[in-house]
């Protein structure tokens, strides 16, 4: 099975590049970008934009051919595109400059497709893959080369799974999922009681996880299995590399797990939620909608809605804040209060 490498889109215009992404343009409408950049890397051909204006000397010292700003930005060296937020137009602008590596449908030769196993209009079966029975890969998705997909499992449409992934039996997984390399979905959960005799006796994990349609997960991340039930990822919900869930936590739509967070068992986190790197969740909490949880926190209690925390264990962020302004302080302040100790004991002696 051939496959197309990293394909560059053709060059366009600053005119034509405009009118894709439905911006006003200034300057030289025909002056020809071909690629991307940052504002400190660009060169000739380059396209870039200024997020922030606190990265303004960077733009003073770019050269890229073009550039996109927001309104009132003053800018008359390059071509300008006009965005009221220049970022996510210029994610928009970079798809269309770059596409990611897709390789042909069809099942690679070397591939291990059980007879039972359902494979979809265009879906792509790379090298060394197993997937076994019963199982079902939606129309136009891929998987990598040394995919494993056991039994019952069902991925939905236009899915994207990375080599090294291993899906156990039973789980589900929507359309436009993006898996990278090592995920491991429904491994058994950690869940053991300790006999009479000092032994730890394993319980069976025999429920499964469910991810819903748009949920990206990074690399090397795990979500176990429930013990009963499901473990589920709500849609939209986006996870970075090295992060850990429990069997039976239950994340909602659209929330953001930054690295190394982890997640302990039956802990339910609500919509929008983020968590900074490293965050630790207690089992059996409830984190509510729109939460923010800073790096490093421990979270052991529920969280209310809208709520924003920080430290271990987690403190209203405002407070951890203060908290975390005194720590330097402490030792000067340990001192003082011995001064103040052996003055008072001598006050007393007279």
């Amino acid at each position: 099975m051939s496959t197309r490498p990293k394909a560059r889109a053709v060059s366009l215009t600053v005119r034509e590049l405009a009118e894709r992404l439905g911006l006003s343009f200034e300057g030289d409408g025909a002056v020809v970008v071909s690629g991307v950049a940052g504002l400190d890397r660009a060169g000739r051909g380059d396209r870039s934009f200024l997020a922030h204006p606190r990265f303004r000397p960077h733009l003073e010292k770019t050269g890229a051919s073009a550039l996109i700003l927001a309104p009132g930005v003053a800018w008359d060296r390059t071509p300008v595109l006009r965005a009221e937020n220049p970022h996510p137009a210029f994610v928009r602008a970079t798809e269309l400059f770059f596409k990611p590596f897709r390789p042909d449908p069809g099942i690679h030769p070397t591939a291990l497709v059980s007879a039972s196993a359902k494979i979809g209009r265009d879906a792509s079966i790379g090298a060394l893959c197993w997937i076994g029975d019963g199982a079902e890969i939606g129309a136009g998705s891929i998987l990598h080369p040394l995919v494993a997909v056991y039994p019952g499992v069902r991925i939905g449409r236009n899915a994207v799974i990375h080599s090294q992934v291993t899906i156990r039996e039973d789980v589900s997984i929507g359309d436009n999922v993006i898996l990278h390399a090592g995920v491991v979905i429904g491994s058994d959960g950690f869940g053991y009681i300790k006999g009479p005799d000092g032994r730890h006796i394993k319980i069976p994990q025999i429920g499964s996880v469910r991810i819903e349609d748009d949920v990206e997960i990074g690399a090397n991340s795990t979500v176990d299995r429930a013990a009963l039930g499901e473990t589920v990822i709500g849609k939209g919900s986006k996870i970075d590399n090295l992060v850990m869930i429990a069997h039976n936590v239950e994340i909602g739509t659209n929330t953001i797990l930054i690295a190394q967070t982890g997640i302990a068992g039956s802990t339910k986190v609500g919509n929008n939620v983020i968590t900074g790197g490293q965050a630790g969740l207690a089992d059996h909490v409830t984190v509510g909608d729109n939460v923010f949880i800073a790096a490093q926190a421990g979270v052991a209690k529920d969280i209310p809605a809208g709520s924003m925390v920080g430290g271990s264990p987690h403190l209203d962020i405002k407070d951890w804040l203060k908290l975390s302004a005194l720590l330097p302080q402490l030792p000067e302040l340990v001192k003082d209060l011995k001064r103040l100790k052996t003055k008072l004991e001598e006050l007393d002696k007279k």
